[in-house]
C-alpha cells in the first residue's frame, strides 16, 4: 500500500501548488514548472493514460524519434506509488525519483485512502476507469499471468468481482469515489473513460494538455500535434515496441503483461450470458443516481447508465 507517513507530513513528497496528480483506474496515462502528477486508474486502462500524459507534457523536450516512451516502458517513466516507489522503501525521494519534468507518478489507491496532504494540495489528479465488464475480463487475465502458475477460473474472478473481493477494493466504490469527488472539484479532478479515450483519442488529449496546464497551441494542431501523440501512444504501436516485450516490471510483472488486447466489448467474447445479466444488474444498482455511464459496445446495449 501506499505508505501515508511521508505524503501526510509532506516529507519527501514535497507537493507544490502547481503539482499535478495522476491516479489510474483500471480497476482494473502539465505546467512546465516541476509537477507531481499521480495518475489514477483502474486495472486495464492506466497504461494509455500514462502514455498520453507522458507524451503531452513532455512533447516540447525531446525531438520526435527521441522520445522517452519509445526507450522505456509507460510504468519506467510513469512510476507506482505502492507496486514501485513504496515497494522496498518506506521513504522514497519523491523530488528525484522523476528524471523528467513535470513529475508524473500512478497508483490504484481509492480516493477514500488517498493522504489529505493531496487531497488538500494544488495537486491535480488524472483519474481513469474502464467500463466493469472489460475490467472484470483485464483483471482475470492478468491475475492469471501474475499469479506464479495458480489459475485463476472465470468463475472466480466473477465471483471476487461481484462482491468486491480484488486488489484496491469493491470496483464501483473505486470508480464512483472519484467520479463524485471530480464533479465536487473539476478544476483538480479529471475524471477519464478508457473507451472515451479509445473512440477519440483527439479531442480527450487536447482536454488532458488543458486540465494539466500545457495545452496545444494553433500551431501544434495544424501541424498535426496531436495526431503524433495519437499514433505514437496508440496501443498497437506500444505493444509492438521492443521495450515493452522484453524484462518485467520492478514488481515481477512482465512487460508484456501490461499490453494485452486494449479492446473495447472484449468481454463478449468470455462471459456466459447468467454472468452478463448479473453484472447488468449489478451496474444499474451501483451507479443509479450518481450520472455516471458506462459504454460496453457489445451484446447489451449500447450505455448502461445510471437512472
Amino acid at each position: 500500500m501506499l505508505k501515508p507517513s511521508p505524503l501526510k507530513t509532506g516529507g519527501e513528497a514535497g507537493e507544490k501548488p502547481d503539482d499535478a496528480i495522476v491516479l489510474m483506474l483500471n480497476y482494473n496515462r502539465s505546467s512546465k514548472n516541476t509537477a507531481l502528477i499521480p495518475i489514477v486508474g483502474a486495472r486495464g486502462s492506466s497504461s494509455k493514460l500514462q502514455q498520453n500524459a507522458c507524451v503531452a507534457s513532455l512533447r516540447n523536450q525531446f525531438p520526435w524519434d527521441e522520445n522517452p516512451l519509445l526507450t522505456f516502458g509507460p510504468h519506467q517513466l510513469v512510476r507506482f506509488f505502492e507496486h514501485d516507489l513504496y515497494l522496498n522503501n518506506p521513504f522514497p525521494d519523491l523530488q528525484n525519483v522523476c528524471v523528467y519534468q513535470p513529475r508524473l507518478f500512478s497508483t490504484h489507491v481509492s480516493y477514500t485512502s488517498l493522504p489529505t496532504s493531496i487531497k488538500d494540495s494544488g495537486c491535480k489528479i488524472v483519474y481513469i476507469c474502464r467500463n466493469p465488464m472489460d475490467m472484470l475480463i483485464s483483471f482475470w487475465q492478468f491475475m492469471t499471468k501474475v499469479q506464479d502458475g495458480e489459475s485463476l477460473s472465470l468463475n472466480e474472478a466473477f465471483d471476487k468481482f461481484k462482491h468486491g473481493i480484488i486488489v484496491h477494493g469493491p470496483f464501483f466504490d473505486h470508480v464512483l469515489g472519484y467520479w463524485k469527488a471530480s464533479q465536487e472539484n473539476p478544476n483538480k479532478i479529471l475524471f477519464l473513460k478508457y473507451e472515451d479515450l479509445k473512440e477519440d483519442t483527439g479531442s480527450h488529449l487536447k482536454n488532458l494538455a488543458m486540465f494539466l496546464g500545457v495545452p496545444f497551441t494553433d500551431d501544434e494542431e495544424k501541424q498535426g500535434v496531436i495526431e503524433k501523440i495519437a499514433k505514437i501512444c496508440s496501443f498497437e504501436n506500444l505493444k509492438e515496441l521492443e521495450v515493452n516485450k522484453k524484462g518485467a516490471h520492478i514488481s515481477g510483472v512482465p512487460h508484456t503483461g501490461f499490453f494485452r488486447k486494449g479492446e473495447v466489448g472484449d468481454w463478449s467474447n468470455y462471459l456466459t450470458p447468467f454472468m452478463i445479466e448479473c453484472l447488468e444488474k449489478l451496474i444499474q444498482e451501483k451507479l443509479n443516481g450518481s450520472g455516471l455511464t458506462f459504454k460496453l459496445s457489445s451484446k447489451t446495449s449500447n450505455n448502461i447508465a445510471s437512472a
